[in-house]
């Protein structure tokens, strides 16, 4: 039984069928949630400005973001690799919460929480366009979640890394047993978070049981992030 109660809530969820959006529907919906999965492009404003207007009520928007990291050194990322990373990651996102906040604004109420990466929080080789863009997604999160709060709308981020789910983590590459190896040594907890794990705990932060957190930044990571 789920203890986490979102009952007639509204839901949506971009990307829902790639990265946390397979695992995030399926939870939600189980916590009473009436999800609307986004599978579509979010690269023009036009797009965003349809969906949204398209879903109508919304009391929570899960902005699920991803693409595959690139695998690049920052002496050979070009100006195309940057571009194209913040603008499948990024430039979506501030589009996405101006087309959902006067509604929100108008009931005073609403949570967007946005699906990031702990990359941002820890160097990485030859990911310097990848952990650029996860940061400006946090940065974003923690400037507009203060600016929110007054108004009773939470803005918060899940900053998550080794987390099972279909675009970092698929079967085949937690098959690979260097990539065991790995979790054993650099994984405090010494498996994957299981993708469950972080979807419950977003669910939780989509309830009002969470409303006193503002424009903060979770690692879901099992002790990756130093502490």
């Amino acid at each position: 039984m789920n203890l986490v109660n979102l009952q007639g809530k509204r839901i949506l969820v971009t990307q829902a069928d790639a990265f946390m959006g397979p695992v995030l529907c399926e939870v939600l919906a189980e916590c009473g949630a009436k999800i609307i999965a986004d599978t579509g492009p979010l690269l023009t404003p036009e797009r965003i400005e349809s969906l949204i207007q398209k879903t109508g009520h919304i009391d929570v928007l899960i902005a699920n973001l991803a693409i595959p990291a690139p695998n690049t050194q920052a002496v050979e990322a070009t100006d195309d690799e940057w571009e194209s990373v913040f603008d499948h990651m990024v430039t979506p996102l501030p589009r996405l919460v101006r087309a959902v906040l006067p509604q929100m604004v108008e009931r005073r109420a609403g949570k967007i929480l946005l699906m990031g990466s702990a990359s941002a929080l820890r160097g990485m080789k030859r990911r310097s366009t990848y952990s650029a863009a996860r940061g400006a997604q946090l940065a974003y999160v923690q400037s507009i979640g203060v600016e929110m709060a007054p108004l009773n709308i939470q803005v918060n981020a899940i900053a998550q890394n080794l987390v099972e789910n279909p675009t970092y983590f698929p079967p085949e590459v937690q098959a690979l047993p260097a990539f065991q190896e790995r979790i054993k040594w650099e994984v405090p907890l010494g498996r994957l978070v299981s993708a469950r794990e972080d979807a419950s705990f977003a669910a939780y932060l989509c309830t009002t049981a969470a409303n006193c957190f503002v424009g903060q930044i979770f690692p879901v990571c099992g002790g990756w992030v130093p502490r």
